[in-house]
């Protein structure tokens, strides 16, 4: 089924590319925030790869009550209003209630549904009625089909505009899987669906409260997306991961993007040859 159009403001929305969601796990100031996404925009307008600039303002979700959780609400909202005015693209960031909704979607494109909360009702309708789109994060602990209920909700709110994101599935307390079948079947709803790879990659509930990752398997999860069928790509990425604020254990290194994604355009290619050859 094909899926419907979105954020009309995108660039090369034509090129036959999947498109990419990146950016920092969460806006730690405004300098780095403008490094990776003038780095992203030049690999992307090069490769003609649709950029979506993704930065949380806030993580409410961390493992202890003392991590970095963000530089103020307003501040970090602020953030992403400059980037998508100075640099012309669409920016998207997580809410986590619905007075969240209206506040965040004054200032970007794309309002994103953390996984942990795609069933809270009130909060997937408040994100419907601000007429930006949604992107729903599916749940650790929800098959792929049960994503129809979550997409109906804003849907039957008056709002088309979703995408669907695959961020693995518990595995064991300490680990996640890809199940790659469910993008196909997410596909069926006739929506964008998007994986995400470095989330994907989480070991979370360690000990020390800090979550770990692997992100040495990136590119492999990446690959296996591609010749699924994802509409989209998501991955966090910092110049160093390792001194990062957030996610820093399972993030990409800014220096790897270029080429993986080099590597990934090709593969995109070959799938859509074996696709017209059907």
């Amino acid at each position: 089924m094909e899926t419907t159009t979105f954020i009309p403001q995108i660039r090369h929305p034509q090129s036959g590319n999947f498109f990419l969601i990146a950016g920092p796990c969460v806006i730690e100031n405004r300098e780095l925030c403008y490094e990776i996404a003038e780095k992203v925009i030049q690999i992307t307008d090069r490769l003609k790869i649709p950029y979506i600039f993704k930065a949380s303002y806030k993580k409410a979700n961390r493992s202890k009550l003392d991590s970095f959780s963000g530089i103020g609400d307003k501040a970090g909202l602020e953030v992403l209003r400059d980037i998508r005015k100075e640099l012309k693209i669409p920016v998207l960031t997580d809410i986590h209630s619905p007075e969240e909704a209206y506040f965040a979607s004054q200032y970007v494109d794309v309002l994103q549904i953390p996984a942990f909360l795609c069933r809270q009702t009130e909060l997937l309708v408040a994100a419907a009625k601000t007429g930006k789109t949604v992107n729903i994060k599916k749940g650790q602990f929800l098959a792929p089909e049960s994503m129809k209920f979550a997409l109906d909700k804003v849907v039957q709110s008056g709002n088309s505009q979703v995408m669907l994101t695959d961020r693995g599935t518990m595995f064991g307390y300490q680990d996640l899987i890809v199940d790659f079948r469910g993008i196909p079947e997410m596909r069926k709803f006739g929506f964008p669906v998007v994986l995400d790879i470095t989330h994907s990659l989480q070991q979370p509930n360690q000990n020390s409260g800090v979550t770990g990752g692997r992100p040495d398997m990136i590119e492999t999860l990446a690959r296996a997306g591609v010749v699924t069928g994802v509409d989209g790509l998501f991955l966090e990425t910092h110049p160093e991961p390792m001194l990062a604020m957030s996610d820093g254990a399972n993030m990409l290194r800014l220096d790897l993007l270029e080429e993986m994604l080099e590597r990934l355009v090709r593969l995109r290619k070959a799938y859509l040859d074996i696709e017209k050859s059907k």
